[in-house]
């Protein structure tokens, strides 16, 4: 592999807390150094001003003293919080990156080696791939739910979609996740790159596109990041909501093609995998939690029936409807 690979990663920051820290650490390391890394930090409270955070990354490069790195340029752009969205802020760094390839990630995936770059650009060898994405695992801490639905959604075997699964796959066909993925430059501009506004799905939203275009999306399981959350009820109900809203406003897409199937296919096996390892009290909370997440979603669906105020209440990026 070219030890000297033409990427960027390109990252939006809101509030980085130490997970942050351990991201860029890992990067700096990586077998194949990204030529840039953008970090697109949304300015809110004093303690994350685009400033203070630059200080930050500064002495926590000088201090790691990663062989290498000083070949790798970090760019840290201020994005005002009334203008981030996860389209358009992400369409915006990729604007900024002239590298044959782009890996975005958030700002709470940590690399678990140092091929995870390597890993992910692989895949491109193959002319036909547009799109690669990387495996998410539980931190050893989440629940047992959370880490059995990594397992779920990102399996130990590599995967490469195209238009011929969409009978077979589902929905599955379109999945993506920025949380660690990497996009081929040219491909990315030839079909318009990201959407300018969404509530979420960004990612999908373009994985369908490339699909439809004829080209490839390929799951790299090689590729790992240590990624989880530990989500109340509440904000299942506003996750999933968002998730609504992005599938009613992008019908073109998602109309004929049903998530439902596939999200009580999750619902299932994870009741089976509770009973089995007789963790009944997580089971309950378990079933609780799909209960608000469908909620959320029903509710996003039908947003357009909703008042203003309340869609703002629901939603967690309320920015999206100012």
């Amino acid at each position: 592999m070219d030890q000297n690979k033409n990427l960027d990663v390109i990252i939006p920051l809101y509030r980085p807390d130490k997970k942050f820290d351990k991201l860029l650490i890992q990067l700096l390391k990586q077998t194949i150094k990204p030529k840039n890394i953008w970090l697109l930090n949304t300015e809110v409270l004093p303690d994350y001003a685009t400033e203070v955070i630059k200080k930050r990354v500064d002495k926590l490069v000088s201090r790691t003293k990663i062989a290498g790195s000083e070949s790798v340029d970090i760019h840290l752009i201020s994005i005002e919080q009334s203008e981030f969205d996860h389209g358009g802020t992400r369409a915006y760094g990729a604007s900024l990156s002239n590298s044959e390839y782009m890996v975005f990630m958030t700002q709470d995936a940590i690399p678990n080696n140092e091929y995870l770059l390597e890993n992910l650009i692989e895949p491109f060898k193959m002319e036909e791939v547009a799109v690669t994405y990387g495996r998410q695992e539980a931190a050893q801490n989440a629940k047992l739910v959370e880490k059995y639905t990594r397992i779920f959604n990102y399996p130990s075997t590599d995967q490469i979609k195209s238009k011929e699964d969409l009978d077979r796959l589902g929905i599955k066909t379109y999945f993506c996740s920025n949380v660690c993925a990497a996009y081929r430059k040219s491909v990315y501009e030839d079909l318009g790159g990201f959407v300018a506004r969404t509530m979420f799905n960004e990612d999908m939203i373009y994985a369908a596109g490339v699909i439809k275009a004829g080209y490839k999306v390929y799951y790299a399981s090689k590729a790992t990041v240590t990624h989880s959350h530990h989500y109340t009820w509440m904000q299942q109900l506003r996750r999933n909501f968002d998730l609504g809203v992005s599938q009613e406003e992008y019908q073109s897409i998602f109309k004929n093609i049903s998530s439902e199937k596939e999200g009580t296919k999750l619902v299932k096996q994870t009741i089976s995998y509770l009973m089995d390892q007789k963790e009944y009290i997580e089971l309950i909370d378990f079933v609780l939690e799909s209960g608000f997440k469908y909620l959320g979603y029903l509710l996003g669906k039908q947003h357009r029936l909703l008042p203003q105020p309340f869609k703002v209440w629901l939603s967690m990026n309320k920015s999206y409807w100012n």
